[in-house]
């Protein structure tokens, strides 16, 4: 596997930590909800003899550090720093692929600063407020924040993963004693992660209403990737939702909500051409 390359890059109140590997053109990963850098690892290598493959930390999250005590999860300033990321590392434009969360930054850097974005794959995004009707899905968001408040961490956690059909996959449970130090590195921050982003990051992003005024213009291009193992659950009627809006078809994407860790190398792929069918399409 490639070494990933650290560096840091300061932006206002904040200073940005993020990973490069590979060479190519630009490739930048958004993290999803209490996600960092390092959960991309496998999925960076696959794409590095292709790609300058760059993954960060966001605000709130593992290894980047904020002037303040970081508070309620701003999206639009999130993607204002991965478009400092952009700038600071070729200027653009780049690919951009967001997971959950990370796919609503995404959809917001591409809104503010089209001229960053080559294309975006915006992977199963929590477009609640795009639904029908959001109410009820916004009610258990609701209730999940009060878990947490109630209950504790652990609590909340064991109830999201339930709920959003996780709670049988590996990548979500505690670390083999076999694990890898790496891997076992990236749980341990991750796990840290989870009390921000319940307290101050997922109610921002599930309720953030991307601008489809802007991104109907078809510039830069979106593709709205959907696990092909995640039929059924409430974030593939959120994606199905978004495409709904935009006007465009949903892509079928290796695995689940989690793919890219499951399946590193066919997610891999699957970026890659959907990356060259925005160029040629």
């Amino acid at each position: 596997m490639p070494a990933s390359r650290p560096n840091t890059l300061a932006v206002p109140g904040a200073e940005l930590y993020y990973e490069t590997c590979g060479t190519g053109p630009l490739l930048l990963i958004i993290p999803g909800g209490p996600q960092d850098a390092g959960v991309f690892a496998e999925l960076a290598a696959e794409l590095s003899n292709q790609y300058k493959v760059l993954a960060f930390d966001p605000r709130g999250n593992s290894r980047t550090t904020t002037e303040a005590e970081p508070g309620t999860l701003d999206v639009d300033l999130v993607a204002d720093d991965a478009a400092a990321l952009i700038s600071a590392n070729g200027g653009g434009p780049a690919f951009v692929f967001g997971t959950s969360g990370g796919a609503q930054i995404g959809l917001s850097l591409a809104a503010r600063h089209p001229d960053s974005v080559a294309a975006l794959v915006a992977h199963e995004p929590p477009t609640i407020m795009l639904l029908p009707d959001p109410e009820p899905a916004l009610a258990g968001e609701r209730a999940l924040h009060e878990t947490y408040k109630r209950d504790g961490v652990e609590a909340a956690m064991g109830q999201f993963f339930a709920e959003n059909g996780l709670d049988g996959d590996d990548s979500e449970g505690p670390p083999d004693f076999d694990m890898p130090p790496e891997a076992a590195e990236t749980f341990a921050r991750v796990s840290a992660n989870f009390e921000y982003w319940l307290a101050h990051g997922m109610l921002p992003l599930s309720t953030y209403q991307p601008r489809l005024d802007v991104l109907r213009s078809g510039k830069p291009r979106i593709t709205v990737a959907i696990g092909e193992q995640s039929a059924g659950q409430p974030i593939e009627a959120m994606g199905q939702a978004l495409v709904a809006r935009l006007g465009i078809a949903p892509t079928p994407f290796p695995g689940d909500h989690m793919g890219f860790e499951t399946d590193a190398a066919g997610f891999a792929a699957a970026l890659d051409r959907a990356f060259k069918e925005t160029q040629h399409g």
